[in-house]
């Protein structure tokens, strides 16, 4: 199941940039919706988000916030932080740019520096799952993949095709430089999970477990059908009790709700990406009426898919 989600996931909106920092330097980068990554080549650096003290950096390190929370990137923790906002952005092509700033901060040093520069890669980028998937709704603010270049030998290759893209300009350099980026992300997620990333219970815990990720595939493979306990404990091969029990036990919820946790996050991508008429929606995941429909959506999303209909969701 997780090798699935792994396939299918892709990165819309990305902004990539390659820095060039000459201690002493800080940068400050804001709350957003989007997703952010940061991949330390050379030099290293300390990082503090807003939930966490301050972790060193090191050469090979990545980190990946899913949900593009708060967070301070800087040389020593005791340099004063300049927001990234504040630096002049120089666009290479669309949505690539190199970033300079003030004396001591980016790219603003001489070549006969005698301070080793760090050399770091950094992206924006929007998943195209739904905040509602299990893998994003279990992942920390930050993802913490320690020395990614050992672990994979690809990802220096990977950065190295990025940065070429980014220097050379060529024709379709945004579209290769978003596939790129789908593999560094889905590398990075792929490294945390393999570090014990979870405990033994959850989404990961399920997946990984043969019979269990069996059913959840089964129903991430067809949100459309009507699956009650009886059809996803066939698929298990398990009485209904026991295979209740065992769901429940190891994802840490009962398998109606997250069939119906499942079934509204694929509405909402129908109805906000693909302008899908509510009614048409209900009807294809098997409710009665557009009412009962919409009461669900609403008590699992939060607002009416009235709301996700008019882009405020």
């Amino acid at each position: 199941m997780l090798t699935q989600v792994l396939l299918g996931l892709r990165l819309d909106g990305v902004e990539y940039g390659r820095c060039l920092m000459h201690a002493p330097w800080a940068i400050a980068f804001p709350a957003q919706r989007e997703a952010r990554f940061h991949f330390v080549a050379s030099g290293g650096c300390w990082l503090r988000a807003s939930t966490s003290d301050w972790v060193r950096l090191s050469p090979g390190d990545a980190i990946l916030l899913p949900r593009g929370s708060s967070h301070t990137l800087a040389s020593t923790p005791e340099v004063p932080p300049v927001e990234i906002d504040s630096l002049a952005r120089v666009p290479v092509s669309e949505s690539i740019y190199l970033v300079r700033g003030a004396a001591g901060n980016v790219d603003a040093v001489s070549e006969d520096s005698s301070s080793q520069p760090s050399v770091m890669f950094c992206g924006t980028l929007r998943f195209n799952l739904d905040p509602l998937h299990p893998l994003l709704a279990m992942m920390p603010d930050v993802m913490h993949a320690g020395d990614l270049a050992k672990r994979d030998p690809s990802v220096p290759m990977l950065l190295e095709a990025m940065e070429r893209e980014v220097c050379f300009d060529r024709i379709g350099a945004c579209g290769i430089l978003a596939r790129l980026a789908d593999v560094l992300a889905a590398s990075i997620i792929r490294a945390w999970v393999e570090c014990g990333c979870s405990d033994s219970t959850g989404w990961i815990a399920a997946v990984h477990c043969p019979r269990i990720g069996k059913v959840i595939a089964a129903i991430h493979a067809d949100p459309q059908r009507d699956w009650n306990v009886p059809a996803l404990a066939e698929v298990m091969g398990a009485s209904r009790s026991s295979f209740a029990e065992a769901f429940t036990r190891t994802v840490g919820e009962s398998p109606a709700r997250y069939v119906a946790k499942v079934k509204m996050f694929q509405a909402r991508r129908w109805i906000a990406q693909e302008g899908m008429r509510i009614a048409v929606a209900a009807n294809r995941l098997g409710y009665d009426s557009e009412a009962s429909f919409s009461r669900a959506f609403k008590r699992i999303v939060g607002i009416p898919p009235s709301a996700v209909r008019a882009g405020s969701g």
